[in-house]
């Protein structure tokens, strides 16, 4: 992308819908935490932070992942680290997200789930009214956590309320989809809208698993799609969102570098790609760095950074007015 590409990108309003909130703890942040909460760590200054955020794989990404989410322990904390979150949409011109977080990680430290969801909630009202970012929320259970424990948690957060669906996420391999059927029905029944990461780490059957068992509505990254033509097909029909994050592919060792990712490839084959961060925070870029960087990398256009915008917009947990709106903000910024 050239300058000018890029001045646009960053008038267009922007959506992200792959974003996980405890990704987004940057190491200034984490060490702030740490002191006020006592938590000692391996790691005391924001140089050993980075070098210890470099990973092989995604399980050695998990392992320093939840050691940092030892220092989220208070309503606090939680408001803290979304809305500095929020503040970064404000200054990416994202105008609506939706934020995934993981409950059982903070629970299993013994943090009650009214506090974690009370800090998220207000630090997303406070950002609607001081920065106009919309936002919505979408627990994800780990699928390396004994499957059981979902649907009481489930049915406990339908109790406080205030999601709009849940997610799946965690260490895919050896971990599929389908062993979560009956939570995800019941969140179904509830009106929840169901999303899942699969395709990634795991096979391009976890993604067949997922819309043919957990009726999802999206697929989280299923970049591993291209192993399968008959999955590649349905994809196209249906338009089922994918909501892709090339940092964290790379980060993970999925791709090689950005030059090897096949985004460029699904979108030319029709498939309703989105653009994400995932965990910014360990990944070395939030949304427009993920765009711009990929986008040089595969010498993608300018039109189609347009036209995964406009994916992200059908693929939103929003109102059909609303995306209406959303969509005709986004034309209109193309004239500006």
């Amino acid at each position: 992308m050239n300058v000018f590409e890029i001045e646009q990108l960053k008038k267009i309003p922007k959506v992200e819908l792959h974003v996980h909130i405890e990704g987004t703890l940057e190491p200034d942040l984490l060490l702030k935490l740490a002191e006020r909460n006592g938590v000692s760590l391996p790691y005391n200054d924001l140089e050993s932070v980075r070098e210890v955020f470099r990973f092989q794989d995604l399980q050695g990404f998990l392992n320093v992942y939840y050691s940092a989410s030892k220092c989220l322990q208070k309503e606090q904390d939680f408001y803290d680290l979304t809305l500095a979150y929020l503040r970064k949409c404000k200054e990416e011109n994202i105008v609506y997200t939706e934020i995934f977080f993981d409950p059982q990680t903070h629970i299993a430290r013994g943090i009650a789930l009214e506090e974690v969801m009370a800090g998220i909630f207000a630090a997303r009202s406070e950002a609607e009214a001081r920065f106009g970012v919309r936002s919505q929320v979408i627990p994800c259970f780990e699928r390396d956590r004994p499957v059981g424990d979902s649907l009481p948690l489930l049915k406990t957060m339908e109790r406080i309320g205030g999601i709009v669906g849940i997610g799946l996420d965690s260490a895919e391999r050896d971990n599929p989809p389908s062993i979560f059927n009956e939570t995800f029905a019941y969140a179904r029944s509830i009106g929840l809208h169901c999303v899942a990461h699969a395709g990634e780490e795991g096979p391009p059957e976890y993604i067949a698993e997922a819309l043919d068992i957990l009726a999802v509505e999206r697929i989280d990254h299923g970049v591993r799609a291209m192993e399968s033509t008959a999955l590649m097909q349905r994809l196209q029909v249906e338009q089922t969102p994918l909501t892709v994050c090339p940092f964290s592919n790379v980060a993970l060792g999925v791709f090689e570098d950005l030059a090897c990712h096949n985004v460029g490839k699904l979108l030319e084959a029709g498939l309703k790609v989105t653009i994400n961060s995932d965990d910014p925070a360990y990944f070395g870029g939030y949304l427009t760095a993920n765009i711009v960087d990929t986008w040089n990398a595969l010498g993608l256009s300018l039109e189609q950074v347009i036209q995964v915008q406009r994916n992200a917009i059908d693929a939103t947990f929003i109102d059909a007015a609303e995306k209406y709106r959303m969509h005709r903000a986004l034309e209109e910024s193309l004239f500006v």
